[in-house]
């Protein structure tokens, strides 16, 4: 016998809801992390903890009805087995859903691997009058089985040795696999298929080394793909095995008259059925279960949507309402990191700064951006975790599947929606968080590609700017329309996409389970909670940088033309000769004679100013005022003014001040003009004229790229010349649009583009960080430009030819498109026009 290994590592794998992430805790406590699996998204959540041996490392694979290939969790799952090879298996089985669960041991078992079978909830499924004789079944079985209670940390102390009984045995890297259990699935009449197969396997050694023979011919007999790419892979002769495979599958299925997989789906169920009857003493015959008592109201066709919107309305209220709160307390910390970085850097010139200190500002703003969603992120994933565990995560699938399924959509896209901002309010970079959920890989990038059409919060001012100027008297319509338009477009976008370029990617069959309603532990949701939040937190981190590197140089340089910089330096000039003037009798004119002076005195001011505003206290204040005098004792009693003379040069100072931060912002909104991103506002006008775009727009709309909310401001500032200062921006641009034509109509097209306008930089960060693919990522820009341009120009164009106003093009518009989301959810998926595939169900629990 090999001798026993000191660090082992164990796979967790089971169904999902059937307890593997309590378990897991159980077993790990706080010693976990998390990744992703080489190539995909799909997370890879691992702990360890040690025993008298040594470290036992446990490595949570994804929760899957069976090791098949037809969904990417199922592929990564077997996958991990068949390259990784852990030591032992821990089985979670919901002892509730036996004969279910049943179903994916078998699998586990027929690929040998030595298994340990944690018999989950063991509590509810007496409370519903079923026990279990675990140590039978465990003979039957060939494994050890362990009654636990995951949440309540039940069976934990005789989970662990019996999973370091199960992996005793060193095992060479390249030794084969070996039966190690005493139950055989016995399939009858295809067991001489099985044979046959089994015996052209053997003649492939790299095959011998690689899988367990048995379950391949199984697999191959089943019909499974992604076992043929395996026999190529490995096996020589792949061609001819592949012609026996399919000459036993039609001399069996002519036999039988069914197909092999149907078959060996039928002996599997037939042996856990009779399993079941062995194990389970029914106790309590006839009663109805605590889960289908709730389900009896909360899935009822009267109700079940009254309860679904209640359910999103909390979530929404609870994380993006009051989660948004939560972030005027963490800002301050986030500002004052800033604060103390900015200490750090060189000083603020008069009008300029350097590379250095602006750019590092500027990705410090970028980070500070991002992680100000962190109380969000806590909460929803809190409340997403309570869900899942609890189990209604199933049933919002379950409930909205087949109006999704219309648009290639998954019932659980749902929620992504709605912290969208499905009808107003809510953000983009939560909702394409929460796609994670969406088992569809089809589904859930055609999710993650739609959430941004959704009405997000920094949408808002725009539209109420617009709307303001535009449409005073029909306020409630363009409302109304703005709410609703936004889903219309997406489910007509998710319809193009899976239709089209998404046409060809993954469509798992849905499998529906309803899990047993379960009461969510507090440490599991809040683990949950953190370790989502932290993923975030490393991956935005770590992309963030880079691309807030390049939205800056396009966004400052080239940089203002030599004359534009000459009359703001020429007006600072002139403003520091007023402030001399004006202090030229004070005894404090000498040590502000020259300009670095004034500098210094105008930054210490201002750092001075802001520490006092931070201060709380009494105490806090006058330790302020301490730590400057000691630091700046010649300037000083000009920060705080007690004679005549420094009260003078402080009210004079403060004026300098004013006019160099105007400076400052006035060369910073005209930098953004000259800019590259202001050189394509211009370049682009002869395109976007048919949406009936000038410059100006186009410039407020690629520098709301960044961040929503700056299109508004952009706009300030590009109507600001040659307007009077004391009017409303809404004035302005109303005056400014009867100079140069710019009517409702125009600013109904403005509204649809910003409408299916590319999400903002956090958004797009967050499609590369679910998709892992910059591909997906660029896409999410361009299309909806390109989209988005077509739509307005349209719109615009044809309602010009016809006269239309405003009003009546949004009401064209609306039923257009509303008409055209109908017409689409009539017409046929794609993935249904795929050749039938045999594919395991799961079998109905007894």
């Amino acid at each position: 016998m090999s001798p026993a290994k000191k660090n082992i590592m164990i796979g967790l794998a089971g169904q999902q809801n059937a307890g593997k992430s309590t378990i897991f805790n159980m077993l790990t406590g706080a010693n976990q992390h998390i990744a992703n699996y080489p190539g995909v998204t799909v997370d890879k959540k691992a702990g360890n903890y040690h025993d008298e041996l040594g470290r036992v490392e446990v490595v949570d694979l994804p929760g899957t009805y069976s090791l098949t290939s037809f969904s990417l969790e199922e592929r990564v799952a077997r996958d991990f087995l068949l390259r990784e090879r852990p030591d032992a298996i821990l089985n979670v089985i919901d002892a509730s859903s036996l004969r279910r669960g049943l179903y994916f041991t078998f699998q586990i078992l027929e690929m040998s691997f030595p298994v340990v079978m944690a018999l989950n909830m063991v509590d509810v499924a007496e409370a519903q009058g079923r026990k279990i004789d675990h140590e039978k079944l465990g003979r039957l079985l060939g494994i050890e089985v362990v009654p636990t209670v995951g949440r309540k940390g039940r069976g934990k102390q005789e989970l662990r040795p019996a999973l370091r009984r199960a992996a005793r045995e060193e095992r060479g890297e390249d030794e084969g696999f070996q039966d190690q259990h005493g139950l055989r699935i016995n399939y009858e009449e295809l067991e001489e298929h099985i044979a046959a197969v089994h015996e052209q396997l053997l003649e492939s050694e790299n095959l011998v080394k690689a899988v367990p023979l048995r379950w391949m011919a199984v697999k191959l007999l089943e019909g499974d793909s992604e076992a043929l790419k395996l026999l190529r892979r490995h096996h020589a002769q792949a061609d001819a095995v592949m012609d026996a495979v399919s000459a036993a599958t039609a001399a069996f299925q002519g036999k039988m008259d069914i197909t092999p997989a149907d078959y060996i789906v039928t002996c599997r169920d037939r042996l856990a059925a009779s399993l079941v009857e062995q194990c389970v003493e029914v106790t309590k015959a006839d009663t109805v279960r605590f889960s289908e008592k709730i389900d009896r109201v909360l899935l009822h066709r009267a109700f079940a949507p009254i309860f679904l919107v209640l359910t999103v309305y909390l979530i929404y209220e609870l994380s993006i309402v009051q989660g948004y709160k939560l972030t005027f307390l963490t800002w301050p910390a986030l500002a004052w990191v800033r604060t103390f970085v900015a200490g750090l850097l060189p000083d603020p010139g008069l009008l300029h700064d350097t590379i250095l200190r602006s750019m590092s500002l500027w990705m410090v703003d970028s980070v500070n951006t991002l992680l100000n969603y962190v109380p969000i992120f806590l909460i929803l994933f809190a409340l997403i975790a309570i869900l899942e565990d609890s189990g209604y995560m199933a049933r919002i699938a379950f409930i909205l599947d087949r109006v999704f399924q219309s648009f290639g959509l998954h019932g659980q896209s749902t929620l992504p929606f709605i912290l969208g901002g499905v009808f107003t309010g809510g953000c983009a970079v939560p909702g394409i968080m929460a796609t994670k959920g969406i088992p569809d890989e089809r589904s859930r990038l055609a999710t993650i590609l739609t959430v941004p059409y959704m009405n997000c919060l920094a949408k808002i001012p725009l539209y109420t700017l617009l709307v303001s100027i535009y449409f005073a008297a029909y306020k409630s319509y363009l409302m109304l329309f703005i709410s609703t338009i936004t889903i219309i477009m997406a489910m007509i976008i998710a319809k193009l996409l899976t239709s089209t370029i998404l046409r060809g990617r993954e469509t798992a069959p849905f499998v529906m389970e309803m899990p047993n309603y379960h009461m969510p532990t507090l440490m599991g949701v809040l683990r949950r909670a953190v370790d989502r939040t932290w993923v975030y937190i490393k991956k935005v981190g770590t992309i963030v940088v880079a691309v807030a590197v390049v939205v800056y140089v396009l966004l400052q340089f080239p940089g203002l033309p030599t004359e534009r910089m000459a009359y703001f330096d020429g007006r600072m000039d002139e403003a520091i000769a007023t402030f001399r003037e004006n202090i030229q009798e004070t005894p404090y004119a000498e040590i502000l004679s020259d300009d670095q002076a004034v500098l210094n005195l105008l930054n210490i001011a201002n750092t001075y100013r802001e520490a006092k505003l931070a201060a709380s206290t009494q105490e806090a204040s006058s330790a302020v005022d301490d730590r400057y005098e000691a630091l700046h004792p010649e300037i000083f009693p000009l920060l705080r003014p007690r004679d005549a003379d420094a009260r003078t040069i402080s009210r004079h100072l403060r004026g300098l001040s004013t006019e160099r931060s105007n400076l400052r912002t006035a060369i910073r909104e005209e930098t953004i003009v000259y800019s590259y991103f202001g050189t394509m506002g211009r370049a682009l006008e002869p395109v976007t004229q048919y949406a009936g775009f000038d410059w100006k727009i186009n410039v407020a709309l690629i520098s709301s790229f960044a961040a929503r909310e700056s299109s508004v401001a952009t706009l300030g500032v590009l109507f600001q010349e040659g307007a009077d200062e004391s009017l409303s921006l809404e004035e302005r641009m109303e005056r400014s649009g009867e100079a140069t034509g710019f009517t409702p109509l125009h600013a109904f097209a403005l509204i649809l583009f910003f409408a299916l306008y590319p999400p903002c930089l956090a958004t797009t960060i967050m499609v590369k960080v679910q998709t892992g693919s910059y591909k997906w990522m660029l896409f999410s820009i361009i299309f909806p430009t390109v989209f988005g341009l077509a739509v307005a120009s349209g719109v615009f164009t044809i309602s010009t030819w016809l006269g239309l106003s405003g009003i009546q093009a949004m009401v064209g518009f609306y039923f257009l498109a509303l008409g055209t989301a109908i017409g689409l959810s009539f017409l046929p998926d794609p993935a249904w026009k795929k050749p039938a595939t045999p594919f395991p169900h799961a079998p109905k629990e007894a």
